[in-house]
């Protein structure tokens, strides 16, 4: 070793220049070991701020997830209840609570079961008030029709019951409508029913009338001939019930070999024909020239009678001086509501006219 290099041999101001240098070189270590101490424990500081950090950072997350699945789960509850109770009030609540959803995904499905309850209830509202407005005119069909393609619309299951109510509803209003209709289709086939009958009625009278007239005449023609082939001085002929005064001239007639060599006046039918008569009479004026004592030619007043049959019997009846007032009559009871009412049981109704 060294002699130089042993503290022992060093000279006193060897010994002091050595041990300012060694008080050096150890201040100097125990800085570095201090620095280093100090720079461990603030790398430490560090970490444990940045794992704080990291920490908060995650429960800020969680707490932020949390917050979203609540919101989610308000929104969902809302728009369930929105569903079933699709008021104006609870719509807005859902909506709302959709303006909370940060998952755009999740938001769009809930804005679009948003527009669907919108839609579902404009579609519910139509209904009801086309159910209404035929309610209000069951007798309308194109009112009955729009409610019943307006109730079709509703196809979501929360509106079935609905659906179902507005249906029965419908139903309801149909039937009324059909039951008040049903009196009112029978009355217009029974006036149809009675005009056609009225119709052949007057049909029926015209003929008859004409027939009628026609007899009339025939009689009346016969009659004439009748008093022609039968005037004779003393006796009387018989029509139809009533009598003929015989014709008579002034002044005295003596009838001589008044012989008939028929029988007179027999009447065949309705036509009043009668068997000629063939009449010998030899008459002598014993009276001279004297004057007529005027013409006593009385014909009888034709009378008719107008009447009404039912299933051919006749009901009513009854005798007029003229043709008019039978026609008349005839008619008129045949029109009335008391026979109507029998024509419409299914009574045979019959009307006419005839001389008497």
């Amino acid at each position: 070793m060294n002699k130089n290099l042993d503290p022992l041999n060093w000279t006193k101001k060897q010994q002091i220049i050595g041990g300012a240098v060694a008080i050096v070189l150890i201040g100097v270590v125990t800085t570095g070991i201090v620095n280093h101490a100090n720079h461990q424990a603030k790398e430490r500081k560090i970490e444990a701020l940045k794992n704080k950090k990291i920490k908060l950072c995650k429960a800020r997350a969680e707490k932020v997830k949390q917050l979203e699945k609540s919101n989610e789960a308000d929104s969902k509850k809302l728009l369930d209840i929105s569903e079933k109770t699709p008021t104006d009030k609870n719509i807005k609540l859902a909506e709302n609570s959709i303006l909370k959803v940060k998952n755009n995904e999740v938001k769009k499905v809930f804005d679009n079961q948003v527009v669907g309850i919108k839609n579902r209830v404009k579609l519910e509202n139509e209904a009801k008030t086309a159910v209404c407005s035929y309610q209000k005119d069951a007798m309308n069909q194109d009112k009955y029709k729009t409610a019943q393609q307006a109730v079709s619309k509703l196809t979501s299951s929360y509106s079935k019951g609905l659906k179902d109510s507005l249906n029965k509803q419908l139903a309801t209003s149909k039937k009324q409508a059909d039951d008040a209709t049903k009196p009112q289709q029978a009355k217009s086939a029974s006036d149809s029913k009675a005009k056609a009958t009225n119709t052949n009625k007057e049909q029926s009278a015209s003929t008859g009338n004409a027939t009628n007239n026609a007899n009339v005449n025939v009689n009346a023609g016969t009659d004439s001939q009748s008093t022609v082939n039968n005037d004779v001085a003393s006796g009387s002929n018989s029509y139809g019930g009533g009598s003929q005064n015989n014709y008579s001239q002034g002044g005295s007639n003596t009838s001589q070999n008044n012989t008939n060599s028929g029988t007179s006046n027999q009447g065949q039918g309705n036509s009043g024909q009668n068997n000629s008569n063939s009449n010998s009479n030899t008459n002598t004026n014993t009276g001279g020239n004297g004057s007529n004592g005027g013409d006593n030619n009385n014909q009888p007043q034709t009378r008719y009678l107008g009447w009404v049959s039912v299933d051919g019997a006749r009901r009513y009846s009854q005798t007029f001086s003229t043709l008019g007032e039978a026609q008349n009559y005839a008619a008129t009871t045949a029109n009335s509501s008391e026979v109507t009412d029998l024509l419409l049981s299914g009574h045979s109704i019959r009307y006419g006219v005839e001389p008497v």
